[in-house]
């Protein structure tokens, strides 16, 4: 869900209906348990390579034994890594850009200036299959994705006519958060703090 930070206490704010002012920052989450069975499938694989290795009672010669401890490695690290950079993806929006960061350890990253953006739009439903699968996506005629779940996203028009989707819970409060800073900049206001 997201979660809106920085929010101060303020005279009643007409169009929220609160008596705070919008907040300064959005942050977003979205997550895919599905991806830790790929990931065991992975270190299933890894594992498999390593005792091809340690066992090397193999009878049909080294250069099979070779490749296949190599190829059974290099597939488990493939699935196991790749899985695992979108187990999940968090989103962070400021006065001044969208973050996207993925996985643990925040890669792959995207950083978007809201200067860049002409438009914010909620999808209600977003899929793997629309965008080729999970992960990080790039399709000419769409733009780029980050698809970590089927479910909602931001869709985010950018000044160059290309888009970029993420997958992330409460997605119609980020797109609310952005057109609000949008609107900021158009009129020359600036966020307040």
């Amino acid at each position: 869900m997201g979660t809106l930070l920085g929010m101060t206490d303020h005279p009643r704010n007409a169009r929220h209906g609160s008596s705070q002012v919008p907040s300064t920052v959005w942050t977003g989450r979205a997550t895919n348990r599905f991806q830790w069975l790929l990931a065991a499938v992975g270190a299933a694989f890894l594992a498999l390579g390593i005792e091809l290795a340690v066992d090397s009672a193999w009878g049909g010669g080294f250069a099979p034994l070779l490749m296949s401890v190599i190829g059974c490695v290099a597939a488990g690290l493939l699935i196991l890594f790749g899985t695992l950079a979108f187990v999940h993806v968090a989103v962070k929006v400021d006065g001044d850009a969208l973050e996207v960061r993925c996985g643990h350890a925040g890669l792959p990253r995207r950083r978007i200036l809201l200067t860049h953006v002409v438009g914010a739009e909620f999808a209600p439903t977003v899929t793997p299959r629309q965008w080729g699968g999970w992960g990080y996506r790039w399709r000419p005629e769409q733009g780029t994705a980050v698809v970590v779940r089927r479910g909602e996203a931001l869709v985010l028009r950018l000044g160059d006519g290309m888009t970029f989707t993420v997958t992330v819970d409460d997605a119609e409060a980020a797109v609310r958060f952005i057109r609000d800073r949008l609107h900021l900049t158009a009129t020359g206001k600036t966020p307040a703090p």
